[in-house]
C-alpha cells in the first residue's frame, strides 16, 4: 500500500470528460494511491481518437485501467454485448462509458464504431487490440479500420507493471497500409510489460 498521492497529468478541455465527475475522480485517485499506481502524459489534444490499451495479459488490467480513467475523469466508450444490458447492469454499464453492440446490425462492429465515432463531437472509442488476454500472434486489425474510415488518429495508451505506470504514448496517424500500420505500433509497445507478459 502507498502513501505517496498519484501522479496524473492535466486533462486538455478539448477531450471528452464526465461533468460533475468529483467523486469518482477521488474514487479512481485513491485506488491508484492504494496500489501504488501513476499516469504518465501528457494526455493527447484531441476530441475524437480510438484509443488501444496493451498489454492485456491480466484480469487487473481491467481494475487498473478503470482507475485512471476514473482519476483523470475521461469519457471514453466502449462497444459490449447487447445481451449485457439488462436492469440492474445497464445502468452500471452506461455509466461506466459501454454502449450496446448490435450484432444483428448489418454495420457489424467496425461499422458501429464509426458510426458511434462520425456522429460524436467529441468521443475517445477505448479496446484492446489483442482481444484476450492470452499471447497472441496476431492483433486484431479493427481498430485500424475504425480509425482510418472515420478520420481520426489512434492514441496507443500503456500499462508497464515493472514500474505501475499507465500512460499515453504519441498520437499515430495510420497511413492507408494496414499491414505497415499495424508493424510500427506493435514495435512501439515491445517496450512495455504487462503483468504477466509483454506484447511479443
Amino acid at each position: 500500500m502507498s502513501n505517496t498521492p498519484p501522479t496524473v497529468p492535466v486533462v486538455p478541455a478539448a477531450v471528452p470528460q464526465r461533468k460533475g465527475a468529483a467523486f469518482s475522480r477521488w474514487l479512481g485517485r485513491s485506488i491508484l494511491r492504494l496500489g501504488g499506481w501513476h499516469i504518465r502524459g501528457p494526455v493527447p489534444d484531441l476530441a475524437k481518437a480510438v484509443v488501444i490499451a496493451a498489454p492485456h495479459s491480466s484480469n487487473w488490467d481491467g481494475l487498473w485501467g478503470l482507475a485512471a480513467k476514473m482519476a483523470l475523469g475521461l469519457e471514453a466508450r466502449i462497444l459490449g454485448k447487447d445481451k449485457l444490458f439488462w436492469w440492474p447492469l445497464s445502468v452500471v454499464l452506461r455509466r461506466l462509458g459501454v454502449v450496446p453492440l448490435d450484432r444483428s446490425s448489418p454495420q457489424g462492429t467496425v461499422g458501429q464504431a464509426v458510426a458511434m465515432i462520425r456522429d460524436s463531437e467529441q468521443v475517445w472509442y477505448a479496446l484492446a487490440p489483442e482481444g484476450t488476454r492470452k499471447q497472441v500472434t496476431e492483433w486484431k486489425g479493427g481498430f485500424l479500420k475504425i480509425a482510418r474510415m472515420a478520420d481520426v488518429p489512434i492514441i496507443p495508451a500503456y500499462f508497464h507493471y515493472p514500474e505501475k505506470v499507465i500512460g499515453f504514448g504519441p498520437v499515430f496517424h495510420t497511413s492507408g497500409d494496414d499491414v505497415a500500420d499495424m508493424a510500427a505500433i506493435r514495435q512501439w509497445y515491445r517496450q512495455w510489460m504487462g503483468r504477466n507478459r509483454g506484447t511479443g
